[in-house]
């Protein structure tokens, strides 16, 4: 009988089975493998040995931040109540109509000096003119908060007082201290009779933490009156430390792209009835079913650009074994995704799609079957992944054709700004003068920011808060007990001035 042979491609996926089958092609399966092996381990090694820190010496800017005035100035805002909502009905206006009053009044030469456009009502939109024609620069941030009802406060949520150097306040961290922050540079500069070279805008949102609507019609302002964007800064990163696995130096990690966000609501309907006599797939089991199914099956991680650029950036500050697989992602990359994956927390954030169910209804009563059951599913969409790509997989995952999907609101990723050119050099080397020990990185951004607006019009749109946060603090942003160090924000308002300065 005469024998059938298989080529070495056919083989080569199922070798395990076909090595007990055909024996007499194992030695050619090898032969790829062991010529290849001494060229990998050869470039591996250059690769880890070139894989060090970049030094980059930067001299500091003197800067003179006045301590107590800057933060009465802060305390009087953070105290104001502006609470944005979904409903715009139950929002109080009053207390965003008494914010913007205040900022006149603590920021005179501001108000004098710059020309300042309310766009939808309530969006903050100042022009500080320049000596030359040239693309703008916009100074971002917003001056809305979540509510502050839920959880335990040391003290009173809008207090802003100030105990052991720590402000707490609702909007301590989110975002008021960005907004203070622009204003006390431009007060000062203006001060000093400084004039921007390009003109400079500074936009403030009373939305952020709703629709965002308002930064997009600020967009379609500046748009429609002809103003090209050379920078976009938005709050986002922070100067942090312990945020990268194998790395212990602080690191002042700065949003070149964001995630897109997506809420699907899953809908089951039923008959209901009396909850005595459940069905056993009745609505809120088939429901709980699809969100467990949704649990078990994540997303698949994977290193998209802007986390390759910040494992480029700070993996050379690991340690030998560390850099040796930062430096050979061409090898390892899959490995480091599910290492980053299985940590969980920000670094699984960074690398694949996240969801999760965050609002829940059934039934009215204790006793009563749901006739409908509901979960909103909150999903943060990795760079290379579409609504509409992660739709389909939800659909898929759950399998049930009883439950309905529905999309609230989506986006997709934003694109991805460029780390280099002058742009990206001002932040990078602003961050270096103000915070010496921290390590200027680019990464993906996982929450949402007003910038994503100016993203499709700007390469240069970063977002960085530039303030020092700890974990801790970190977690108490929309938590209760949100606060600040004091020095951190001092810290913060002279990365401002220096920036200003250079504008």
């Amino acid at each position: 009988m005469r024998r059938s042979r298989v080529r070495f491609s056919q083989v080569a996926p199922f070798t395990p089975v076909l090595a007990a089958h055909y024996p007499w092609e194992m030695p050619w399966l090898l032969i790829p493998v062991v010529l290849f092996l001494p060229f990998a381990l050869v470039i591996a090694i250059l690769r880890t040995r070139a894989f060090v820190p970049r030094t980059v010496t930067v001299e500091p800017s003197p800067v003179s931040v006045p301590r107590q005035k800057s933060l009465r100035n802060f305390q009087q805002l953070l105290r104001i109540p502006t609470v944005s909502r979904l409903d715009e009905a139950d929002v109080d206006w009053q207390s965003f109509d008494a914010f913007i009053d205040k900022l006149a009044a603590l920021y005179p030469k501001t108000h004098e000096a710059l020309t300042l456009t309310r766009v939808n009502g309530y969006g903050l939109l100042y022009r500080w003119k320049g000596n030359h024609a040239g693309p703008a620069t916009v100074l971002m941030a917003h001056y809305d908060t979540v509510p502050a009802e839920d959880g335990d406060w040391p003290h009173p949520p809008f207090s802003a007082t100030i105990e052991d150097d720590i402000i707490w306040s609702r909007g301590a961290i989110d975002d008021k201290e960005c907004v203070a922050g622009v204003l006390e540079a431009v007060e000062a500069h203006l001060g000093k009779g400084f004039t921007p070279n390009h003109d400079v805008y500074l936009a403030f949102g009373n939305n952020e933490e709703t629709t965002g609507d308002s930064a997009r019609e600020i967009v379609a302002y500046l748009r429609n009156a002809g103003v090209v964007f050379g920078l976009v800064l938005d709050e986002g990163g922070a100067v942090v430390d312990g945020g990268f696995p194998g790395v212990d130096k602080s690191l002042a990690v700065v949003g070149i792209a964001e995630k897109g966000t997506l809420d699907l609501v899953l809908t089951v309907n039923d008959a209901g009835g009396h909850a005595s006599t459940p069905e056993r797939l009745n609505a809120t089991m088939r429901l709980s079913r699809a969100i467990t199914r949704l649990g078990d099956n994540p997303f698949p991680a994977s290193i998209t650009p802007p986390v390759r650029q910040l494992i480029d950036v700070v993996g050379r500050h690991g340690s030998v074994l560390m850099r040796a697989v930062f430096a050979n992602l061409w090898l390892f990359g899959p490995l480091v995704a599910r290492l980053f994956a299985a940590k969980g927390g920000e670094p699984a954030a960074m690398v694949r799609t996240t969801n999760v169910a965050t609002v829940l209804r059934g039934s009215a009563a204790a006793n009563v079957l749901a006739a409908q059951s509901s979960a909103n599913i909150n999903i943060r969409i990795l760079p290379g992944e579409t609504v509409n790509t992660v739709v389909a997989r939800v659909a898929r995952v759950i399998n049930d054709s009883a439950i309905e999907i529905s999309i609230v609101k989506g986006e997709d990723p934003s694109p991805i700004s460029r780390t280099n050119g002058p742009a990206w050099r001002l932040i990078e080397n602003t961050i270096r003068e103000t915070f010496p020990d921290a390590v200027p990185s680019p990464y993906l951004m996982l929450g949402a920011s007003d910038s994503r607006s100016f993203a499709p019009y700007c390469d240069a749109v970063y977002r960085f808060s530039p303030f020092r946060m700890t974990a801790e603090v970190r977690a108490t942003l929309h938590g209760a007990g949100e606060h600040l160090p004091v020095e951190a924000y001092l810290e913060g308002l002279a990365f401002y001035r220096r920036l200003v300065a250079q504008l």
